[in-house]
């Protein structure tokens, strides 16, 4: 999946060029990461970029593949329609085969203990309506992910559990004790399942898109304006009857923000890191980046700084989750 637009990595990441097609952690961008990955255990016609219709250039800049491995959304609504499109679009060619949708802008290792959950999740997900999300237990008191409460029973399949429920992005109190409860795991956003079992849960509960979607893969271009924004959480995960965790030890990453670049990238003695031309002095916790200018920054701590051609940013880290706000109020008083 590479149709986000990665608002919280504002100036770098812009509705034209959005994380997924930028180099963030070495010189290959996140997509070419992600795609190469997965292309050391499966042919190149097993894996499909789902992306905008304005992204369809810049993926294909990016990645050698054919068009035919495209499924191009005309526009952005979030990832219930963009998983139900790539469903449908399986379905109409009599393809049901077990699929995992995985976020492209994500860090994890390319070990092989990754492929061996993914046969264990295939397996779990050929069974009637069954659905498999991969859990990584917490490290650290998140609140920027959502979390997955497994049931206590630890006998089903050996390392699959059932999801007992869902739970929000929590308040910092929240997820101190969270970070301390037993069989409780980050929800990493990839999920597997057959598109027959998206189908049925669309039908189900979010019969509006299915049947929308439907008229778009039978040419109806103007369905696909009419569709609601709203995450496959939201529209049936969280909803399903048969889900199950597998429990991940792997370090993981869903480089959704300014400080993930923290637990990525080298911090020098003072631990800042630094990309570009920057000069520091008297300079503690901070992250910097600026494109093409010379830059110095004295007497800062704790912040964020990024230049760009777009823009500039300067945000306290422990408010970073609200440049994604600021941006959407920028963009209604626009409007």
């Amino acid at each position: 999946m590479a149709g986000g637009t990665g608002t919280r990595f504002w100036p770098l990441s812009v509705n034209e060029k959005p994380k997924q097609f930028l180099s963030l952690i070495n010189k290959k961008t996140m997509l070419q990461q992600t795609y190469n990955r997965f292309r050391k255990w499966l042919p190149e016609e097993k894996i499909y970029i789902v992306t905008s219709e304005e992204y369809a250039t810049l993926v294909k800049e990016q990645l050698a593949i054919p068009h035919k491995q495209l499924i191009l959304e005309p526009l952005q609504r979030d990832t219930g329609p963009c998983v139900t499109l790539t469903a449908l679009t399986f379905l109409k060619e009599n393809d049901n085969e077990v699929f995992a949708a995985v976020p492209s802008d994500h860090y994890f290792p390319d070990d092989d203990s990754i492929f061996e959950l993914f046969k264990l999740a295939e397996t779990t997900a050929k069974s009637d309506l069954s659905i498999v999300t991969l859990g990584i237990k917490p490290d650290r008191p998140e609140t920027g992910y959502g979390y997955i409460q497994a049931e206590q029973n630890r006998d089903y399949m050996g390392q699959v559990l059932r999801v007992k429920k869902f739970i929000e992005k929590p308040c910092k109190q929240k997820a101190e004790e969270l970070l301390k409860a037993e069989d409780v795991y980050w929800n990493s956003g990839i999920f597997i399942w057959k598109p027959s079992t998206i189908a049925y849960y669309m039908k189900q509960h979010q019969l509006q898109i299915y049947e929308s979607i439907t008229r778009f893969l039978n040419g109806s271009v103007y369905e696909y304006s009419n569709l609601p924004k709203v995450s496959v959480d939201y529209a049936i995960i969280e909803k399903a009857e048969t889900i199950f965790t597998i429990p991940a030890n792997i370090h993981w990453d869903d480089v959704g923000n300014w400080t993930a670049l923290e637990r990525l990238l080298k911090k020098d003695d003072e631990i800042n890191v630094l990309q570009g031309n920057i000069h520091v002095l008297s300079t503690e916790n901070c992250i910097i980046k600026s494109e093409d200018k010379k830059t110095i920054v004295i007497g800062a701590e704790d912040l964020i700084i990024a230049s760009t051609k777009d823009g500039l940013l300067v945000c306290h880290k422990s408010m970073e989750q609200n440049i994604k706000t600021i941006l959407k109020e920028i963009e209604d008083a626009n409007e």
